[in-house]
C-alpha cells in the first residue's frame, strides 16, 4: 500500500506541497450576530447542501492520476451513491483534457461566483501541464445549475508561471471585501493569487491581484472579525520556524487589507467556526507533526489549537486552547506519528448554537491494523472547546460500516455540513485507501450529538470511478456552508 503523507501530496515525478485546508464556518450562540462566510454548497439550488469529494489520483480512460470529483446531492434523507455527478477534464464542457498526473480534484472550494443563485465548485489541478511547462497547475470553476454541476471554465493564471508552480495546491472562497460578491484565492509554490467577483462564464473575474506572501500551499477563509467579510488565512513554513506561521489577511475597507502573522499558530490544516458562540469565527488549527530536533512545539501524536476571534480577528498574543490525545477527557493517547490534526472540520452537530470540532488521526493504529485511522469529535461551549462528551469514531465503532484495516487512513479528510436540511451538521469522513479504492462515510448529527445509526458509506467504485487501485477517493473534502 502507498503511504499518504500528511504534509505533502505525492504524484509520480514530483512532490506537491499541498494538504487542502477546509474553509468552514459555524453557527453563533443564541442572541449573537451570525458569522457569515459567504461559502455555499448547493449546486442544484434545491435548498439542500451538496457534497463534493475529490479523487485526485482517479484514472480517466487510460490516464492514471488524472483526477476526478464526485458530487453527491443532498436531500431530506441525506446523500446516496445514486444521486451524483462524476466530473473530470474529459467531461463535456469542462476545459482541458484528462492527462496523467493532473491531480484534478486536489483542492476544492464552493461559492456562487457568477451570482446566478447556484453554488459553483472550484477545483484545483496542481499537476496540470500547460504547453511545455509541467506542473504549472490550473484552477477550474464548475458551474452549478438546476440540474447540478455541468460545464466550467478555467481561472486565468499569469503566463510567467514556471515549472512546478503547482497552482491550485490550495483554494478557498468567500466574500473577502464585503461587497456581496464571492471571491476566490489560489495558492501554489511560487504564487498566491486572489480573484474578486463577480465572475463571467468564461472564468474572468472583476479583478485579480498577486499576494506578497511567499510560497503558500493551502488556504482557509472565514469571518473571524464579525464584519461580514471572510478573512483569508495562509499557513506557510519559514526558515526560522519549521512549524510554520499563518498569514492572516483582514479587509479594512475599500481595497485595503491588514496582514497579521500568527507566528504561534503552528500546523498544516485549519477550519473556521464559532466555537464559543460569541458571534466571531474562531480558528481551529491542526498540528499533526511530532516534536523533533527541528521544532520545539507540538505534542507527541499531534495536537489541535483554537484561536478565538474578535473585532480584529484572533489576537496573536492570546493563549489558545490546546487539545491532544493526552488531554483529560480525550479518548486514546498520544503516540508517535498518529497524525492527530491531519484534518479538522467545524460545524454545529447538535444545533446548540456552538460549533463543534472533528479532528482526524489517519495514522492511528488499531490493534494490529497499522494506520487504520480514527476521528475524535469535540463539542463547543460558551467557554470554548471542551472535552466533555469527547468521542472517538473508528471503523471498529458499532454502526460504522467496514472494519479497521491496515492503511485505510480513516479520517484523512473531514467535513461537517448539514446534508439533510435539519439544521444539524453531519460528519463526512474520508478513508482514501479503504480497500485500495477509497471511501467516504457519513454520520448524522442529532440533538444528542453524532449518531452511529443509519450511517452511509460510499466507495469509489460505487461512486462511478474506474476501480483502479489507489485513486484516493475521499482524500479531499471541501469547505462547508453553515
Amino acid at each position: 500500500m502507498q503511504h499518504i503523507p500528511s504534509r505533502r501530496y505525492a504524484v509520480p515525478g514530483t512532490l506537491l506541497g499541498a494538504l487542502t485546508l477546509s474553509a468552514l464556518c459555524g453557527a453563533p450562540g443564541a442572541g449573537a450576530a451570525p458569522v457569515r462566510s459567504g461559502i455555499e454548497a448547493d449546486y442544484n439550488g434545491d435548498g439542500y447542501l451538496d457534497l463534493a469529494v475529490g479523487a485526485p489520483n482517479a484514472k480517466v480512460g487510460s490516464r492514471e492520476y488524472a483526477g476526478a470529483v464526485v458530487v453527491f446531492y443532498g436531500s431530506a434523507s441525506g446523500v446516496s451513491a445514486g444521486r451524483r455527478t462524476v466530473v473530470h477534464q474529459d467531461s463535456s464542457g469542462v476545459p482541458g483534457a484528462a492527462e496523467r498526473n493532473d491531480g484534478f480534484g486536489r483542492s476544492l472550494a464552493s461559492a456562487d461566483l457568477d451570482g446566478d443563485g447556484y453554488s459553483d465548485l472550484v477545483v484545483g489541478s496542481p499537476g496540470e501541464a500547460v504547453g511545455s511547462v509541467p506542473y504549472r497547475g490550473a484552477v477550474t470553476v464548475l458551474w452549478g445549475g438546476r440540474q447540478g454541476i455541468a460545464g466550467g471554465a478555467n481561472l486565468p493564471l499569469p503566463s510567467y508561471l514556471d515549472e512546478q508552480s503547482v497552482m491550485g495546491s490550495g483554494v478557498a472562497a468567500g466574500d473577502f471585501n464585503g461587497d456581496g460578491r464571492n471571491d476566490v484565492t489560489v495558492t501554489g509554490r511560487t504564487e498566491t493569487r486572489t480573484y474578486f467577483g463577480a465572475f463571467t462564464r468564461t472564468g474572468a473575474p472583476a479583478r485579480q491581484q498577486t499576494e506578497n506572501l511567499g510560497s503558500t500551499t493551502g488556504a482557509v477563509a472565514g469571518d473571524l472579525s464579525g464584519d461580514g467579510a471572510a478573512e483569508r488565512l495562509y499557513p506557510r513554513g519559514t526558515t526560522d520556524d519549521p512549524a510554520g506561521v499563518i498569514s492572516y489577511v483582514r479587509w479594512t475597507g475599500g481595497t485595503t487589507y491588514v496582514i497579521t502573522e500568527l507566528t504561534g499558530a503552528d500546523g498544516d490544516t485549519a477550519a473556521v467556526g464559532d466555537v464559543n458562540g460569541d458571534g466571531y469565527g474562531d480558528l481551529v488549527v491542526g498540528d499533526p507533526q511530532d516534536p523533533g530536533s527541528d521544532r520545539n512545539g507540538g505534542h507527541k501524536g499531534g495536537q489541535l489549537t483554537v484561536w478565538y476571534g474578535g473585532p480584529t480577528g484572533p489576537a496573536p498574543a492570546q493563549r489558545p486552547t490546546v487539545v491532544h490525545q493526552d488531554t483529560a477527557g480525550v479518548p486514546g493517547g498520544g503516540e508517535t506519528a498518529d497524525g492527530f490534526g491531519v484534518s479538522v472540520a467545524v460545524g454545529d452537530i447538535d444545533r446548540d448554537g456552538y460549533a463543534d470540532v472533528a479532528v482526524g488521526a489517519p495514522y492511528e493504529d488499531l490493534s494490529s491494523s497499522e494506520n487504520a485511522g480514527a476521528v475524535t469529535v469535540l463539542y463547543g461551549s460558551k467557554a470554548g472547546l471542551t472535552t466533555t462528551r469527547a468521542r472517538m469514531i473508528t471503523q471498529d465503532t458499532a454502526g460504522v460500516p467496514g472494519a479497521p484495516e491496515r492503511y485505510d487512513y480513516f479520517g484523512h479528510a473531514l467535513t461537517l455540513r448539514d446534508l439533510t436540511g435539519d439544521g444539524r451538521s453531519d460528519l463526512v469522513v474520508g478513508a482514501p485507501e479503504e480497500n485500495s479504492y477509497g471511501m467516504v462515510t457519513v454520520l448524522r448529527g442529532t440533538t444528542s450529538g453524532l449518531s452511529t445509526s443509519g450511517v452511509v458509506s460510499v466507495t469509489g467504485t460505487a461512486a462511478g470511478l474506474s476501480g483502479a487501485s489507489q485513486e484516493w477517493f475521499g482524500m479531499v473534502l471541501p469547505d462547508a456552508a453553515r
